[in-house]
């Protein structure tokens, strides 16, 4: 026997919401032009040039409507997160929340070091570099585990802030459809700012875990490739709500690592 719709059905069928995601890679330090590896234990400014780069990011989002701001709290990335800030109107007032679990990866004995020494001890193990774990460092599945926290709480904070509150006619009011650049104008809108290497990690995360499709043109490679420093990749997720929790219900990648504002 069908069983009939009831208005509870109708409610959790029409309310969802729809908001744009941001995501920032720090700018330059000199760590990152000597080609040394900096992780958790060097926490180190911006050099000239990624204060130039964070500028160069801050012009290119400044009319973006950020609701909710979110860095690492390292100070490359804070430096960055205050720069674009600083460019945005729309982020008067908004709190600025430096989360421990957007650090960078541990990179163990290996931070300091220049990145061909890790190379190296990756090809003396017997191991790519991509899986590669130096003595005292994360391994990849304790990285990706620090980003799925940090995407439980985020995705719960967003939700309980923004959910749709009910309309005049007493129906809660949905999200609106979202396509291309649009997410610009989303009324909620996260800004992420964090490093290379996690970054890399939560790019895996959302295509291997949460089904997320490449862009067209995209190859896993490049969705999962290095971000340049003040790279930018912007995502536009809809959230559900069961009970008193928010789920993901549908994800979409708009680009990845996009990082042409910062050439000069």
């Amino acid at each position: 026997m069908r069983r009939a719709f009831c208005s509870v059905d109708l409610i959790r069928e029409m309310t969802a919401l729809t908001f744009g995601l941001t995501f920032v890679r720090h700018g330059e330090t000199q760590y990152n032009k000597d080609g040394l590896l900096q992780g958790q234990a060097i926490d180190c400014p911006l050099s000239e040039e990624g204060l130039q780069q964070a500028e160069s990011a801050g012009r290119y989002l400044k009319d973006v409507k950020f609701s909710n701001l979110f860095v690492s709290d390292m100070m490359r990335a804070r430096q960055t997160a205050e720069t674009i800030v600083k460019h945005n109107s729309s982020c008067a007032g908004l709190q600025l929340v430096c989360e421990p679990l957007l650090k960078e990866k541990s990179f163990g004995i290996a931070e300091g070091k220049p990145v061909q020494e890790l190379r190296d001890m990756a090809k003396a193990a017997g191991q790519s570099l991509a899986v590669f774990t130096p003595p005292q460092g994360e391994t990849q599945e304790q990285v990706k585990q620090r980003v799925k926290e940090f995407w439980l709480k985020m995705v719960q904070h967003v939700g309980g802030e923004h959910w749709p509150n009910r309309g005049e006619n007493g129906e809660r009011s949905s999200a609106p459809h979202v396509e291309g650049e649009e997410a610009d104008n989303l009324p909620v809108h996260v800004l992420v700012v964090s490093h290379g290497g996690y970054l890399s990690v939560t790019m895996r995360f959302l295509v291997d875990d949460l089904h997320c499709p490449l862009p067209e043109g995209y190859s896993r490679a490049r969705m999962f490739s290095l971000s340049p420093n003040a790279g930018v990749s912007r995502f536009v997720l809809t959230l559900t709500k069961d009970n008193n929790a928010f789920e993901v219900s549908k994800i979409q990648c708009l680009f990845v690592n996009k990082g042409d504002h910062v050439k000069t």
